[in-house]
């Protein structure tokens, strides 16, 4: 198992930006950003959630929206507002916004194969 970056932009609702390096996390349901990220392009908490980390921790932070650019793609998505130490994080719910999955035997990130029933 490796570690993989994909490096993007995201931005605010009042159109502040910046360049953000995300750790691609097929394990993490939302996205993260450090708190200095999303302070800089105007973010505001809209409401609280509790989190579960892969160790079993529980903790609260607060959501808010963000827009994200990608090499692959761009869409509006939740994100979680980092504290402390939490780093930037890409999840889950972000990459199906943006239509994309992470292959973990080349470590890209990928289309997802639409199938309607």
């Amino acid at each position: 198992m490796g570690i993989t970056y994909v490096d993007g932009q995201v931005k605010g609702p009042k159109g502040k930006h910046a360049d953000v390096r995300f750790l691609i996390d097929s394990g993490a349901t939302y996205t993260v950003l450090p708190g200095n990220v999303w302070k800089a392009i105007g973010l505001k908490p809209k409401r609280q959630m509790s989190l579960t980390l892969a160790d079993g921790t529980t903790i609260e932070r607060s959501i808010s929206e963000m827009y994200i650019k990608l090499p692959q793609g761009e869409a509006h998505t939740p994100v979680i507002l980092g504290e402390g130490a939490d780093q930037p994080l890409l999840g889950v719910v972000t990459l199906e916004i943006l239509g994309l999955v992470f292959n973990p035997l080349d470590r890209t990130l990928r289309p997802m194969r639409m199938l309607l029933c």
